[in-house]
């Protein structure tokens, strides 16, 4: 209750003097105002964050008073006190604004505890407001990269278009979930349900009833009717990660419902509807799975109608560094500390390293370098051994080798197939698709 700063209004004068010190006594810093008018005055002044205030005054009604208050500082709290008989007055007062009242003679105890509650009512509501703010903020990617600014393009576009499936490809840690929020974000709808789930995060018999629900008594341990995911998630977003790591048995599952939007609970003879859009993600090579017989080839035609390759790190460029200062930051003001920085060396072993973690291991590392070592500048020997080696020999030596021999490769096929990317693919035994990221991966022009 420290630092709380209330403002009292009310024309006993005695009565604001007692409460003043006993409030002050309980954390409670209180300013005192006598009539309505130097209430206002106080009030415009000195923002307190909270008011109370009196029904009866001599030269404002209270209730006149409340109106002006609530239009302008509408989400400071204002509980009224009044006397015996102006009940009536103290439920107006609520259906204009008020927090909550007190009937004179009251007991202070009582007025402190229901400040104590109207404060964590005040803050509660503005963390939830923060974090509405945050997940419905477009401009949630961080990149200036051409890769970046083509991305962040098809997001606009596709979040704005009726696609009710989206699949979502790239390595692990490259910002799947972040691409996922951002269109659900420029949806046009960011205030309706964005549901997360990771299809590897429980077996198959609970991520069905997660999933589409469970009615009481289907299963042992199913002691209630539970909403499913797909019911909570209704007209707004249902975002499966790790797609790839379903069972066959809830592929099929997920293909009805994809097909129809029509689905059943667990136990359930009733089918209901769902009305959502459905986006998927993997770090996996679906067409590659589909080959080998563990993703179903119906459902991967159904997820790829709309399909989103994000970039890896390496192939970001500048981002790079764009990101290492955007953690930098973000993290220091969460520790309560000056950001790091980075001496001229590090920048550069930053640009060198290959970011196997990609945009996770950024956040990663930035983070362990902030609690370790908060508003210092990075040098050299604070950074974990992966990169004490990009002096000399690196462990991605091999990878570079075997990255320029895949690049030599495509490049000799493409030429000798005059550039038709299909008939290439078919000389190397690939996808069209899986050249196509390749391709990209590579940096083939």
């Amino acid at each position: 209750m420290n630092n709380i700063n209330c403002l009292l209004i009310d024309d006993e004068v005695k009565l604001t003097n007692s409460l003043a010190f006993t409030l002050g006594e309980a954390g409670i810093d209180c300013i005192e105002a006598n009539d309505g008018t130097s209430g206002l005055q106080a009030a415009i002044t000195h923002t307190p964050d909270l008011i109370i205030l009196d029904v009866r005054l001599p030269d404002i009604p209270g209730l006149e008073i409340l109106e002006q208050l609530k239009a302008k500082m509408s989400d400071t709290p204002i509980i009224m006190i009044s006397a015996h008989g102006d009940t009536k007055d103290a439920v107006k007062a609520m259906k204009v604004g008020a927090s909550d009242y007190l009937t004179k003679p009251f007991d202070v105890d009582e007025l402190i505890l229901m400040i104590q509650e109207t404060i964590s009512k005040k803050q509660l509501k503005n963390e939830v407001q923060y974090l509405r703010k945050i997940h419905s903020s477009s401009g949630n990617i961080i990149g200036e990269s051409p890769a970046m600014k083509t991305l962040i393009k098809s997001v606009g576009r596709i979040a704005q278009s009726k696609a009710k499936t989206i699949l979502l490809l790239g390595e692990t840690g490259v910002g799947k979930a972040v691409i996922a929020r951002e269109i659900h974000n420029r949806s046009g709808h960011p205030e309706l349900p964005f549901i997360e789930i990771n299809c590897a995060a429980l077996p198959e018999e609970l991520m069905e009833a997660e999933l589409f629900g469970v009615e009481k008594g289907a299963y042992t341990g199913a002691a209630s009717k539970r909403a499913g995911l797909v019911e909570i998630a209704n007209q707004g977003t249902l975002f499966l990660d790790e797609i790839g790591e379903l069972s066959m048995k809830l592929q099929a599952k997920l293909l009805t419902l994809l097909e129809s939007w029509i689905y059943r609970p667990v136990g359930s003879s009733r089918e209901k509807r769902a009305d959502i859009r459905v986006i998927a993600a993997t770090n996996r090579d679906l067409e590659q799975n589909v080959l080998n017989g563990t993703f179903r080839k119906d459902l991967f035609f159904r997820l790829n109608i709309m399909p989103i390759e994000i970039p890896r790190l390496i192939d970001r460029g500048d981002d790079i560094w764009l990101l290492v200062t955007y953690f930098a930051e973000t993290l220091a003001n969460r520790e309560g500390c000056p950001p790091i920085r980075f001496t001229q060396q590090v920048q550069q072993i930053f640009a060198e390293y290959k970011w196997p973690g990609n945009v996770r291991e950024i956040k990663n590392l930035v983070e362990r370098l902030t609690i370790l070592y908060p508003g210092q500048e990075i040098c050299l020997d604070q950074l974990p051994n992966e990169f004490l080696h990009l002096n000399g020999e690196t462990p991605n030596s091999i990878n570079d080798t075997l990255e320029t021999a895949e690049k030599d490769l495509i490049l000799r096929v493409l030429n000798e197939c005059k550039g038709k990317k299909g008939l290439t693919a078919e000389k190397l035994g690939i996808s069209r698709h899986a050249l196509k990221r390749r391709i990209q991966r590579l940096g083939i022009e």
